[in-house]
């Protein structure tokens, strides 16, 4: 069977017993490897302690994950120092991007949202994809990837991977002409606007993901998420674009060892 990675997943929200579970049943999965990203500081050093005990099965993402308060200044000098003194074990800057949740709940209630300080925050780790090199794993949906893609650009980032994207017409056009990244979760299964994206966007700047430990609907209700549902994703993915699966798997595949810089070998 053909093999697939999971390029966006929590590891370090599963408890650790059961993060090691998942990652010792890869091989069985057709799982060659998975883009682990980090939420905050405790966060990433949880990711990076997965990294260290499954190195060619975890490639580490280190970032701070938008849809939380605000760190201190001093939080975020100690979290932008450990992430440049570990630049070299790492694949990318993420999870980072804007609040987009979190503000629409607050707006609904009728009160205002201070988006700034997330912009500035951003910013800031943009800066920091573009200091070390690296591409950037986005939380950045709706109005708020024109946003994110105005920064890219005033930063000279080209590397950006938008996972569980959604949003307009106009800014996906806008992040196709960026040559930007998206990547599919299993709701592509049962969601038309998820389906939709599939449709337009180009297989070339695809990959899957399962934002894992996010639960899903659809035929996967009440199922713990597992990388192993990346090869549903691919399959729809296949289905939606009109080509066999085997060639749909490895199109996905290459483009997220080279969006990664991955040398993912397989573990047969």
């Amino acid at each position: 069977m053909y093999k697939a990675i999971d390029a966006h997943i929590h590891l370090d929200m599963y408890p650790e017993v059961r993060a090691r579970e998942i990652c010792e049943e890869l091989v069985s999965n057709n799982v060659l490897g998975l883009v682990a990203v980090s939420r905050h500081l405790a966060s990433c050093q949880a990711t990076q302690r997965m990294r260290e005990l499954y190195p060619d099965r975890v490639w580490a993402a280190y970032g701070f994950h938008p849809e939380q308060a605000l760190p201190s200044d001093a939080e975020l000098a100690h979290l932008l120092a450990w992430i440049r003194e570990r630049k070299d074990e790492m694949v990318a800057i993420g999870e980072i991007g804007l609040p987009y949740y979190t503000r629409t709940e607050v707006e609904v209630d009728g009160r205002h949202f201070d988006e700034e300080p997330y912009v500035e925050l951003l910013e800031q780790f943009i800066a920091l994809a573009a200091e070390l090199n690296k591409p950037v794993v986005l939380h950045a949906v709706y109005e708020d990837a024109d946003v994110v893609i105005d920064l890219l650009h005033k930063h000279g980032v080209s590397k950006a991977h938008f996972h569980w994207f959604k949003g307009s017409v106009s800014t996906i056009r806008r992040m196709i002409e960026a040559g930007n990244f998206i990547s599919i979760t299993p709701d592509v299964c049962y969601e038309d606007e998820i389906r939709t994206l599939v449709r337009e966007y180009p297989l070339t700047h695809i990959m899957v993901e399962t934002d894992g430990p996010w639960p899903f609907e659809g035929p996967f209700e009440g199922q713990e998420t597992h990388p192993r549902m990346v090869h549903a994703v691919i399959e729809q993915i296949a289905l939606l674009k009109g080509l066999a699966v085997a060639e749909t798997a490895a199109i996905v595949r290459g483009n997220t060892e080279r969006f990664y810089g991955l040398n993912a070998r397989d573990k047969d």
